[in-house]
Order: structure tokens, then C-alpha cells, then sequence
């Protein structure tokens, strides 16, 4: 049985107060449609990526010449993205709102606005259904995570699911959904129809600060960032730690390319992507980014990857293989977060 959200009546203080949060705005308002009905998108035989920006909209770029096609806002800056299967809607996480921004990608408008909780981040999209991270109002208080069924445009439950949640991978089945935890050094493994929490695994022993985590191609195994710890960890089908790779500093976004055969892995502070054999775990090259780039997906044909780097205040558009610069996108003062393909590709975070 799922768990329902119980709608809470606050009281007027604890209202005011929350009104009176400088990171929080009120949301824009948005003419709602219904989503049964939204159109596909019917994208350019190129496609096109998105990136959602901290500072600002959503940037809609060409993946044949990588010219800039237009902008989604979404109120103040988005972060973590998801895509259905059909390509129609990208359910966007605005922490700004506490909500989740549905785009029609056919408009390029937003089409319906779901309150979801305090400061949602991460988002996966499995179906109709979004799920996102939400931070804790108060420190020591579990994390949420919300479901939103994206055909209604409504949250329909929500579980806990630890202390400072950040990242999430689906299982292969769809049935499992894993979380890492930065508070208490440890990725859960909860079942998907019940909520009901599967496995607690501890990253202590190994490093501090779980942060993303991504799934092979074949499902086989899932590959964990630590932060702190300057390492990747592989879990197998039973979630089970087999191997440690060691990495440059701050590891963050990762992802497997589309074959399965190399890992790419975001160094925040270290200013590079690295990637690894997944073979052998042997590092094989290594290449240069900018300021804290945390999140970036590769093409659909794995040859180039889409950097965003927030302090650099640009997106960078690199060769997969040389680390060949091929474009830079400048997204002056809007702080780059979130990368998402269309069509789908693999990616970290911001695309699944």
C-alpha cells in the first residue's frame, strides 16, 4: 500500500516566516492545460539539449551546430531535469518554489506547476511518474522524497528516506529506487511500490559524502561518487559494494557512456572529467573543464560531452575522446546546473 500525503495546516507565524525566506519566491502563474492532451514534441531530426540554469531559464541549445535556440522560464533557476519516454514534457525541480515545473517542449511553455516540498533538487522520471529529492526544513529530520504523476500534474505520496538526500538511480526493473545520503554516509535502497526501505549501505570505511550515482547500460551495476573521499564505488545487482576506484578531488556527477565500457566522473574542485575502463578501473584520460562543474551528459552518439560549469558561468562542449574544446556557451551570471538530451542519452543527474 503507498503512503499518501497528509496535507498539514500550519499556523499563521509559521506561514509569515516562511513567506519572509529570501530564497524563496512566490510561483509564476501558469495557465494550465491538460497533460493527456499535450502534443509531442517532435523534435529536429538533430536534437537539441537543455540546460537548466541557478541563476535564470532554461537555455535550449542545437546538437548540430550547438546555436542556441531559445529559453524556457521557469522562475528564478531550475536545477535537476527529467524526460518522459515520449518526449513531450521535462518535469524541471525549482528550488526557488518548492515545486516542480512541468514544459510542454512543443511550446517551450510551462504547463502546470507541482508543490512538492522544501528545495527539490535531484529528479528521475520513470514513466508518468517524476520523482524528486527534497531537502529537510530542519537539520536531523529525514528526507523526502516526492512522487509526482506527471499524466494529472499532482504529488501523490512521498517517503522518507534518510538524512540529506542528493542523488537517486533507478534499478534496471523499475522496481528498487537507490538514494545517497551526504549527512550520514549511506545510499538506501527502498522498494518503489511501498516505499519500504530494502538496504542501508554504509560508504564510511571507504570515504565521506556520497553524492551521485549512476546505472550501467546492462543494469549490472551502479556507480557511486564520494565527494570527500576521492573515490567511485561499485554496487552490484544486489547492492553490494565489489570495487573502489580512486579519483581526483571532489568527485560529484557520473555517468557510464552508452556502451558500458567507460566511466565519466565530474571533479568539482579537481577541474576535470575523468574516465575510467570499467574493465580494468585503470584511468585513461583525463579532461580539463572549469569551475564547479557538477553535472553533464554525453551526445547520443557518446562523441562529444556537455559540461555545465556554474562559476565558470559557461557550458562547455567537448570531444569524448581528445578533449578537444568544440564549443563554449556562455550563460553569463546564471550559474549552469543541469544538462538533459533530447533524444534521451545517458547523462548524470539531470539525465537518466
Amino acid at each position: 500500500m503507498k503512503f499518501r500525503v497528509t496535507t498539514l495546516v500550519l499556523s499563521t507565524a509559521i506561514l509569515l516566516a516562511a513567506c519572509s525566506k529570501q530564497d524563496e519566491a512566490p510561483a509564476p502563474a501558469v495557465e494550465e492545460t491538460t497533460l493527456e492532451a499535450v502534443p509531442l514534441a517532435n523534435p529536429a531530426p538533430q536534437g537539441k539539449f537543455y540546460i537548466t540554469n541557478q541563476e535564470g531559464p532554461i537555455s535550449i541549445y542545437s546538437l548540430a551546430d550547438y546555436s542556441k535556440l531559445g529559453e524556457i522560464s521557469v522562475g528564478k533557476g531550475g536545477r535537476g531535469m527529467g524526460l518522459v519516454d515520449d518526449e513531450r514534457l521535462l518535469a524541471v525541480a525549482v528550488p526557488a518554489t518548492n515545486d516542480i515545473a512541468i514544459v510542454d517542449l512543443a511550446t517551450r511553455a510551462v504547463v502546470r506547476r507541482v508543490p512538492v516540498g522544501h528545495n527539490p533538487e535531484t529528479v528521475r522520471v520513470q514513466g508518468m511518474l517524476a520523482y524528486a529529492t527534497l531537502d529537510p526544513q530542519t537539520k536531523g529530520s529525514p528526507t523526502k522524497l516526492a512522487v509526482i504523476d506527471l499524466s494529472t500534474g499532482e504529488k501523490t505520496w512521498e517517503l522518507d528516506v534518510g538524512l540529506q538526500a542528493l542523488g537517486m538511480e533507478l534499478s534496471a526493473d523499475g522496481e528498487h529506487i537507490l538514494v545517497t545520503h551526504e549527512a550520514n554516509e549511506t545510499i538506501s535502497v527502498h522498494e518503489l511500490e511501498t516505499g519500504k526501505l530494502l538496504k542501508t549501505i554504509e560508504t564510511r570505511e571507504y570515504g565521506i559524502r556520497p553524492r551521485g550515482i549512476a546505472r550501467s547500460p546492462d543494469g549490472d551495476y551502479f556507480a557511486v561518487t564520494l565527494e570527500y573521499g576521492n573515490k567511485i564505488l561499485i554496487l552490484d545487482r544486489d547492492y553490494t559494494i565489489t570495487q573502489e576506484i580512486p579519483t581526483g578531488e571532489v568527485p560529484y556527477g557520473i555517468s557510464y557512456n552508452r556502451t558500458g565500457t567507460e566511466i565519466f566522473v565530474a571533479l568539482a574542485r579537481g577541474k576535470a572529467v575523468q574516465v575510467f575502463n570499467t574493465e580494468t578501473l585503470e584511468l585513461k584520460r583525463e579532461i580539463p573543464i572549469g569551475e564547479r562543474c557538477l553535472h553533464f551528459s554525453l551526445t547520443p552518439d557518446d562523441k562529444n560531452l556537455v559540461v555545465a560549469c556554474g562559476r565558470s558561468n559557461n557550458v562547455l562542449v567537448l570531444n569524448a575522446e581528445t578533449g578537444e574544446l568544440v564549443k563554449e556557451l556562455p550563460e553569463p551570471d546564471r550559474a549552469p546546473w543541469g544538462v538533459m538530451m533530447l533524444p534521451k542519452s545517458v547523462g548524470s543527474l539531470s539525465s537518466p
